[in-house]
């Protein structure tokens, strides 16, 4: 057979003499790789083995009925009490309860976990998507992440391993991600060289494991994942605790591998996040990584209490700011209309601006299935421009004040080429002065707080161009949410 599944089967089978669970360890033993597999034996359809290795399975806990599932949201409409079943444990489920082992065939117990959302969080709502509903709901879900880590003044983050003499021990940070994640840690570096002045690195968590990172006792690698299963995340995330790294977690789900196997852990309240293309479990991490970023630098002797409270007050105005873009989404709507049939779009950005043309560009692709790229604007010049002929769609971002007049240099050298450009500026006063053909004029904002609001737009231009393509906006084709495979 070519399918891995059947020959656990047939070496399950070939183990069988009548007691289940012996026949699956000694089979699950033998197995290499990752799984997360469940076992029903044909003469007991009274219950089922359930197992699992690098990939996650959780237990649901009801009344006179118990589930298995791999992700928390599949459960709740049955149940709030679960348990994730850990590295290589084996759990025996019937319908009046649970018994789990470990790879040796010895009972452990579990505390199970009580799942405080609720079950309206993991519905439409009346929108006619998940990722709408998301969007709308990003005010609340960084107000949920920023407010509680605000007292008396100060950012206090609660962490209670990596210290204040741990963090000014450090020499180094590494940013490990995937995806939009690691859009993230690469606006994220921005801020924490400039307020802790701490040098940053960003690997993709696939990369970072081969690549034979420089990290020692004075790195902190700081791994960001919504699901805490990303499997290239937790594995980066083992090969920095071998290397002797220090390790600190950004996700999203309580009891998750990777924020069991950190070091320390900084939970995003962003709550059940459905559809595949993150939207507010990217902006919510993003807000807790700038807050990170104030409060290294104030633990290092960068950043006075001056500095912070005008920071923590950017950030405490961030859901606001967001509100009032949300509130007049008709000019992103009309810009959707003008761009759905294009065969290829373009984002330009510059310093924090490149990072967030990123995460846009992979935004549109991911559910649209329009070509898109993302360029530093520096770039146009080495290549990148002969891609540009007449017609072609072009976005902007030109946030960033100190490369104002370099992002708009950029536009010109775009539309002297027949490009269509549409410019995401901030602040009223810019207004006109883009040069693009359409502009799209975010809040006045605190520097701090402006990469959250910028990727707004972004995430509504992708949604309204797939709904206008009439694409499957919240499960994109040959994607999944969790990637819980290398």
């Amino acid at each position: 057979s070519e399918t891995d599944s059947e020959v656990a089967v047939q070496l399950i089978d070939y183990y069988y003499d009548g007691d289940p669970m012996e026949a699956v360890r000694l089979a699950e033993a033998q197995f290499v790789g990752s799984y997360a597999m469940a076992i029903v034996f044909a003469d007991r359809e009274d219950e089922f083995i359930s197992l699992r290795k690098d990939s996650p399975l959780i237990l649901g806990l009801g009344e006179g009925e118990n589930f298995i599932a791999s992700d928390a949201p599949a459960l709740l409409k049955h149940t709030r009490r679960i348990i994730r079943l850990g590295e290589r444990e084996l759990a025996v489920v019937r319908r009046e309860g649970v018994a789990i082992y470990n790879s040796f065939g010895e009972r452990v117990e579990h505390e199970p976990i009580n799942i405080t959302w609720d079950v309206e969080s993991a519905e439409k709502n009346g929108y006619d998507h998940f990722m709408l509903k998301e969007i709308m709901e990003q005010p609340d879900a960084i107000r949920r992440t920023v407010a509680p880590r605000i007292k008396n003044g100060r950012i206090e983050l609660g962490l209670s391993k990596i210290d204040a003499d741990v963090i000014r021990s450090l020499e180094r940070v590494y940013i490990v991600a995937c995806g939009s994640a690691y859009h993230v840690g690469m606006v994220a570096r921005y801020a924490i060289e400039r307020y802790a002045k701490i040098p940053v690195s960003c690997d993709l968590a696939s990369e970072f494991r081969y690549n034979d990172p420089m990290v020692n006792a004075n790195t902190l690698v700081i791994i960001i994942s919504q699901s805490g299963e990303t499997l290239d995340t937790l594995f980066a995330l083992r090969e920095a605790k071998i290397r002797g790294a220090h390790t600190l977690s950004i996700v999203n789900v309580v009891g998750s591998s990777i924020a069991c196997e950190s070091e320390d852990v900084l939970y995003t309240w962003a709550g059940p996040e459905i559809a595949v293309a993150t939207t507010k479990a990217y902006n919510t991490q993003l807000a807790l990584m700038q807050l990170m970023a104030v409060y290294f630098g104030r633990v290092r002797g960068h950043v006075t209490a001056r500095e912070e409270a005008e920071l923590i007050a950017g950030m405490e105005a961030l859901p606001d700011v967001i509100n009032k873009i949300l509130a007049d989404e008709t000019e992103i709507h009309h810009l959707s209309a003008d761009c759905y049939m294009q065969r290829d779009i373009f984002f330009l950005g510059r310093n924090i601006d490149y990072a967030l043309a990123l995460e846009g560009s992979l935004k549109l692709k991911e559910i649209s299935y329009i070509h898109s790229e993302a360029y530093a604007g520096g770039e146009l010049k080495h290549g990148t421009i002969s891609l540009i002929v007449p017609g072609t769609s072009v976005i902007a971002i030109c946030t960033y004040d100190p490369l104002w007049e370099k992002m708009v240099s950029n536009i010109r050298e775009v539309k002297a080429r027949g490009a269509s450009v549409i410019a995401i500026a901030k602040g009223e006063h810019r207004r006109g002065t883009t040069g693009a053909d359409h502009e799209i004029i975010l809040p006045d904002c605190a520097d701090i707080a402006c990469p959250c609001a910028s990727v707004v737009p972004m995430q509504l231009f992708a949604y309204y161009t797939a709904l206008m393509k009439g694409c499957d906006i919240d499960k994109p084709r040959n994607l999944a949410k969790s990637v819980t495979v290398e």
